[in-house]
């Protein structure tokens, strides 16, 4: 699509998937803010999209999603500045820390990050979203579609798994996305909000991450890098971006819907709407985990019978 004239907002955006984004959307005509935590990865990003886009307006500001209160200034900032936000790609993650890690606000690493620091995004930018009558896209992942929430232990504090955890952060996060389609639509918030995933890709989530007490690259990433050079099964950074941009940016693609790679095993290859995970078909659930993410962040959601009337 062309995106001129359109402000779009893209977390996670100093590398990988993320990165790719940016350049595609900044490349189609949109002025991309991406928020970073390292303002010096951050530019070094910035000068790669303007090398593959030479007069691409893109700009950094300040955001760690492991903070709230962090978040909280990114949505002051913002609003501050007053601009209609039209895109909003919450693209952002951590993936599996070896041992179990807490954000500054005590939260499971994974969970408080993945999910709770989105959510929080998601309410602070609330009034520019509707301003901008815009499009959420929530990244989610594969794993989604494995094993489950742990409600009597969201932060892991008795018995932490790192694959287990990242799972139920991705399915907290595919029922907010879900949700927040759901309470724009009941409630007249004038948004849409859709999910995606980008399948098996190498990128920095499983690689070396001292951040995370990863000293060195997982097996799992050296065969997937592998594979992804031989074209064999899992896709490239290129190829993965494509479910969220299709999510975020087509006429095709709507509200309450799930797009990723139409491949086999949906691991790779062209981006198409799937089948919703069965994780996170239950209403119910994501009900109870909105209730619980607005208690735990703080951050509030108007009612629905306010946002009708406004």
């Amino acid at each position: 699509m062309d995106l001129t004239g359109k402000l779009a907002v893209v977390t996670g955006a100093s590398d990988g998937v993320g990165l790719g984004l940016a350049a595609r959307l900044a490349e189609a005509g949109a002025e991309v803010v991406m928020p970073v935590r390292n303002r010096g990865k951050g530019a070094a990003a910035i000068e790669r999209i303007l090398r593959q886009v030479p007069g691409a307006t893109v700009s950094l500001r300040d955001m760690d999603l492991s903070s709230l209160s962090s978040v909280a200034a990114l949505g002051e900032t913002l609003r501050a500045e007053g601009r209609p936000i039209h895109l909003l790609i919450n693209n952002a993650g951590v993936m599996t820390p070896p041992q179990r890690q807490v954000t500054a606000d005590g939260f499971e690493l994974q969970f408080g990050s993945n999910h709770l620091g989105h959510f929080a995004l998601v309410a602070h930018l609330l009034p520019l979203l509707r301003a901008g009558h815009a499009r959420v896209t929530s990244q989610i992942s594969v794993a989604a579609n494995e094993n489950a929430i742990n409600w009597d232990d969201l932060n892991w504090e008795r018995s932490y798994h790192g694959r287990r955890a990242y799972s139920q952060s991705k399915i907290s996060f595919g029922l907010f996305g879900l949700e927040l389609d759901r309470r724009s639509r009941s409630g007249g918030w004038g948004i849409s909000s859709n999910i995606s995933h980008p399948g098996v890709v190498p990128t920095s989530l499983l690689a070396a991450r001292p951040e995370v007490g990863r000293a060195k690259d997982t097996v799992a990433v050296r065969v997937i890098r592998a594979l992804s050079r031989r074209g064999i099964l899992v896709g490239t950074v290129d190829t993965a971006l494509l479910p969220a941009l299709l999510a975020a940016t087509s006429d095709e693609a709507s509200g309450g819907r799930l797009y990723g790679p139409s491949g086999l095993g949906n691991l790779s290859g062209a981006p198409a709407e799937q089948a919703m995970y069965s994780r996170l078909r239950s209403e119910e659930e994501a009900a109870r985990m909105w209730a619980i993410s607005e208690d735990l962040t703080g951050a509030r959601f108007p009612a629905a019978a306010a946002a009708s009337a406004t």
